[in-house]
C-alpha cells in the first residue's frame, strides 16, 4: 500500500454551487413526500399479520401472568410479615 501526497487539484477549495429547487408549497410537498415514503413501506401479508398478532397478544398475556404472579407473592409475603 502506497501513500501519496495530495496535489494542489486535490486541496483547491472550490465552492460547490448551490442547488437551485423549485419552491413547492408546504402542505403539498409533505403530502407528496408522505405517499412517495408509503410507496417504499413492505406490507405484511395477511398470514404475517395474524402469526404476528397471535404472538404479540400471547407475549402481553404471559407478561401479565408473571407481574400477577410476583404481585401476588409479594402480597402474600407481606401479610405474613404485618399480620
Amino acid at each position: 500500500m502506497s501513500v501519496t501526497n495530495p496535489t494542489p487539484k486535490d486541496t483547491t477549495d472550490s465552492p460547490t454551487p448551490p442547488i437551485e429547487e423549485k419552491p413547492t408549497p408546504a402542505k403539498s410537498g409533505f403530502l407528496t413526500a408522505t405517499f412517495e415514503e408509503l410507496k417504499l413501506v413492505v406490507w405484511p401479508s395477511r398470514q404475517q399479520l395474524f402469526s404476528e398478532s397471535i404472538a404479540v397478544i400471547l407475549m402481553v398475556m404471559l407478561s401479565a401472568a408473571a407481574i400477577a404472579a410476583v404481585s401476588r407473592f409479594y402480597g402474600w409475603g407481606a401479610s405474613q410479615i404485618f399480620r
